[in-house]
């Protein structure tokens, strides 16, 4: 019987697209993409099921970006604004926008990404020259709405990402307002890992006459890789990370970061100590990307450290140790993170390092994989520091939206100019 594989290229794709893909060795559609991907380009409303960790985000992604700019991506003047993508955390929203930024990159498609926990200026300033696509975390897009920087009366395509995090995260009242501020004629796009009978009532809201997708859940690590876990404070993260190196032997090891910014961070500090490493990631070019790579594969490298987003693509035969520095806040993440290591039969080691704050990510992974992870507790750097309690994470979010709020009361009392010196 004649498998049918089939290519990027028989979705129908724009060449634009096609060479995007092509240049960060995108090849093969995943079944989530494979569903959802002719549905989304024929407008119809699409209700996903779907973990991180299946190609979910490109699944939605690339077709939104095909019908832009097929529609208007080379019309002249001012952006308009006519994708919405809501997503619960900061970390997502950034690897969304990553994804966009790789698939757009042949296209003339402008986006940008907005979360709390930093100064807005940054992201108004992007905003104010336009964009096509808008990626967003529900309260920032709120706040920036009633302030006036962003309307939503020009959105076309709207997605509601990882919507039962949103719901868990306590978003509802927050989706419900924008709901209200969307226009009726639209076509949406709604994913969830999981479908409860909240999530169902939701989507009811959102789609129009939905068609369903669903893809298997990913949630099982390979028998070769063996998976090792420390526990450390957050400051004494980077001087674990040499120890193991030495304590290990490791010679060659992919180690991950959670953002961009704290894999330039860690190449730093292993410079520091004379090892050699390099990060690639999405503010790195092309051609950066290949020559680090190609260097990793020879030899030249020990240490090569990635985000996500740029690992993915990355096939390194017979590659023993993975690093996570950062413990992923997907346990579905993890899975595919190890499994970088112990390929085609050979043994693998993994090697995650947990500070408090991420120590209920590890209980995440270990109810996913339905297993425990072997920790080492032998090591000069044990974990001391308790991890915040839920009532203190709300007076610190309290706090930090208290200093929010005096911030704008002070420019306000100063004219909206810049802060007193």
């Amino acid at each position: 019987m004649k498998i049918n594989f089939m290519l990027f290229e028989d979705l129908n794709l724009i060449d634009p697209i096609l060479k995007g893909l092509k240049a960060v060795n995108y090849v093969r559609p995943t079944e989530i993409q494979k569903k959802a991907i002719p549905l989304i380009l024929k407008r119809k409303d699409v209700l996903g099921c779907a973990q991180t960790g299946t190609g979910k985000t490109a699944a939605f992604a690339i077709p939104i970006i095909q019908l832009i700019h097929k529609k208007e991506g080379r019309s002249k003047g001012k952006p308009v604004m006519r994708s919405l993508i809501l997503t619960p955390t900061r970390e997502l929203a950034i690897q969304i926008g990553e994804n966009i930024e790789m698939y757009s990159k042949h296209t003339f498609i402008k986006h940008t990404v907005i979360f709390g926990g930093v100064k807005q200026h940054a992201q108004v300033e992007k905003l104010r020259r336009g964009v096509h696509i808008l990626v967003a975390t529900p309260g920032r897009l709120l706040d920036l709405i009633s302030q006036g920087y962003i309307s939503l009366d020009n959105i076309k395509l709207f997605v509601l990402d990882e919507a039962d995090r949103m719901l868990d995260m306590g978003f509802i009242h927050d989706i419900k307002k924008l709901l209200k501020l969307l226009p009726e004629e639209k076509q949406s796009l709604f994913f969830s890992a999981t479908m409860p009978k909240n999530i169902i009532e939701l989507s009811n809201k959102i789609l129009n006459n939905p068609i369903k997708v669903e893809v298997a859940r990913v949630s099982s690590t390979a028998e070769t890789v063996e998976q090792h876990l420390f526990y450390t404070n957050k400051k004494s993260k980077k001087n674990l990370l040499i120890h193991i190196l030495e304590d290990y032997d490791i010679r060659q090891v992919l180690l991950f970061s959670r953002t961009k910014h704290g894999a330039d961070r860690i190449v730093r500090d292993l410079k520091k100590s004379n090892i050699r490493a390099a990060a690639i990631h999405g503010d790195k070019r092309q051609n950066h990307r290949q020559k680090v790579l190609g260097d990793f594969k020879d030899g030249k490298l020990r240490i090569l450290v990635a985000t996500d987003i740029a690992a993915r693509g990355i096939d390194i035969q017979k590659l023993k140790f993975v690093i996570n520095y950062d413990v992923p806040n997907l346990p579905e993440t993890y899975v595919h993170r190890i499994g970088r290591s112990g390929r085609a039969g050979e043994t693998g080691i993994a090697i995650s390092i947990s500070e408090p704050e991420e120590n209920e990510f590890v209980r995440d992974i270990e109810k996913l994989i339905k297993k425990k992870i072997k920790v080492i507790k032998d090591h000069p750097f044990p974990q001391t520091e308790k991890p915040m309690t839920a009532a203190e994470k709300k007076e610190w979010n309290k706090e930090k939206q208290r200093r929010k709020q005096e911030f704008f009361a002070n420019r306000k009392k100063n004219g909206g100019g810049h802060r007193r010196r």
